[in-house]
């Protein structure tokens, strides 16, 4: 801060000045959070200003020496389907289960793997052969579902992982564990840590942007701790987008406020965090005024992005009609590429409702109605705009649901239970092999038989298409080093092109 502004604010508020007068040296390196190694390092940086811009915005740019290799993907769209998609309906095809339905599933296969409490009690376990037709399309010959004609129509263009393991078995530490690499809350989410890493490209929207689907079925809650920071710095964590007149909360001027005197107000605000900074040294406080000047800059760009209006019909017609209701999946797919063409690197957008414990005929069946066109509808798209070579896409959910049906299984109704052990995703573009599948379930698709990919593997293999290496992207906290595969996780090459 200018010695200018320093005069009038302590003038203003002589308790500030007092403060100051009372922090001798010793007191001021101790309380200092970067100590003298930290004032030491930036010594080392002033002369190309690199320590100087963190300080003032925190934005832009990434950490030094990131990426470590050459990335093939600049942004990623996650489609992260909550509840626990079915793979044996979707795109599992076990044909052999239709000799066997009704059966108990045998003792060598289960193997006295975990239960939930929900199928913890039940005395047989009934195989349950898919109640939908399955074909091969494409080059690729891949089978799917007659449930998603539309996800269909580009599987040459898609990477299927059949072969996905967790170790958590409830949908609070499955899906924490899947965002975030750790069961127990409080980790930063796989956003958060791009962000910290990579930076953002855009100055004027969030680097991480989150969509949830007003049209799901509300079978699970969706906390924010999901899109998180974590312990890094908070503004990192994802920004919530919602449908409606004000698409990110608070950032719209009060009621009859014209806002002339906005940037005017955050200005002093900005010295008086810096009088903070000043005397504390805590890096929070940067990471405070980074967010008021992005939040002053959003007022102009959110709206503008939002604005659907200037899409051609042909473009609704793509995703579907529901596309032009904001708020809804096939809307939200829609606003992900806007976003991405403005440079944001990470969109995530969560779609409730695929916990079907019964009567998972009917509620996959609606699932699917919701998602499929629009979800392959945002390949098709990425493709034609030549954004698809350098743009990650991800599908799917926290784990897969069993071959046995939870309860009693009828002629025309079963459920499916959760199972961590092997459940598929699907991902696209930015280096990833296309019309390609990477892993076998046994034929009750109960197990994996080749290639396992762990969370943390894929967690490893999505960070190396950033051109990160996860082994070294690190934060220190509490002290102790931390990174979003803990202390685990390979790169799957095998998946790469």
């Amino acid at each position: 801060m200018c010695n200018h502004h320093k005069k009038h604010w302590f003038r203003a508020y002589p308790d500030l000045h007092e403060l100051e007068k009372k922090i001798d040296r010793r007191h001021f390196l101790t309380k200092t959070a970067m100590g003298m190694g930290g004032l030491a390092l930036a010594s080392l940086f002033s002369n190309d200003g690199l320590m100087a811009k963190g300080m003032e915005t925190m934005l832009g740019s990434g950490l030094p020496g990131l990426p470590h290799h050459a990335p093939k993907a600049k942004r990623i769209i996650y489609l992260f389907q909550s509840g626990g998609p079915s793979q044996l309906d979707l795109f599992d095809y076990k044909p052999g289960l239709s000799d066997r339905h009704g059966q108990d599933l045998p003792e060598s296969i289960r193997g006295g793997q975990r239960l939930t409490g929900m199928s913890a009690n039940q005395s047989i376990f009934p195989v349950a052969q898919s109640s939908f037709k399955f074909q091969q399309y494409g080059k690729s010959r891949t089978w799917v579902s007659e449930l998603m004609p539309h996800m269909a129509e580009v599987v040459d263009e898609l990477c299927f992982i059949k072969s996905m393991i967790t170790e958590q078995i409830n949908h609070d530490p499955a899906i924490t564990f899947m965002q975030t690499g750790h069961q127990l809350p409080g980790r930063p989410s796989m956003g958060a840590w791009l962000s910290y890493g990579l930076g953002s490209e855009n100055q004027n929207l969030p680097g991480f942007v989150v969509l949830v689907s007003k049209d799901a079925v509300r079978d699970q809650p969706l906390y924010a701790r999901l899109w998180g920071n974590g312990f890094l710095p908070s503004q990192h964590q994802g920004v919530q987008f919602r449908s409606g007149k004000d698409p990110v909360l608070f950032l719209s001027n009060p009621e009859n406020y014209d806002g002339h005197d906005r940037k005017e107000m955050l200005d002093y605000l900005k010295d008086l965090n810096g009088i903070q900074y000043d005397t504390y040294g805590d890096p929070e406080i940067n990471a405070r005024i980074a967010q008021y000047e992005m939040a002053f800059r959003m007022q102009t760009s959110v709206p503008e992005v939002s604005d659907m209006s200037d899409e051609p019909d042909w473009v609704f017609d793509l995703y579907g009609e529901s596309s032009r209701d904001p708020g809804t999946y096939a809307a939200n797919c829609l606003l992900a590429r806007k976003l991405i063409e403005k440079d944001v690197k990470f969109v995530q957008l969560y779609h409730q409702g695929w916990d079907q414990h019964g009567n998972l005929p009917n509620g996959i069946k609606n699932q699917c109605a919701k998602t499929d066109q629009a979800s392959a509808a945002l390949i098709k798209d990425l493709k034609q705009r030549g954004l698809l070579e350098d743009t990650l896409v991800v599908w799917g959910g926290e784990f897969g649901r069993t071959v046995y049906s939870q309860g009693t299984l009828t002629a025309d109704n079963y459920g499916r239970d959760h199972h961590p052990r092997c459940f598929t995703m699907w991902m696209a573009g930015a280096g990833v092999k296309p019309g390609f599948t990477y892993g076998e379930t046994d034929d009750f698709g109960y197990n994996v038989t080749k290639d396992p990919v762990h969370v943390h593997d894929f967690h490893a293999s999505l960070m190396h298409l950033f051109g990160v290496d996860h082994e070294k992207l690190i934060f220190k906290h509490q002290g102790r080093r931390y990174r979003l595969t803990d202390v685990a996780g390979n790169v799957v090459n095998g998946l790469f092109t």
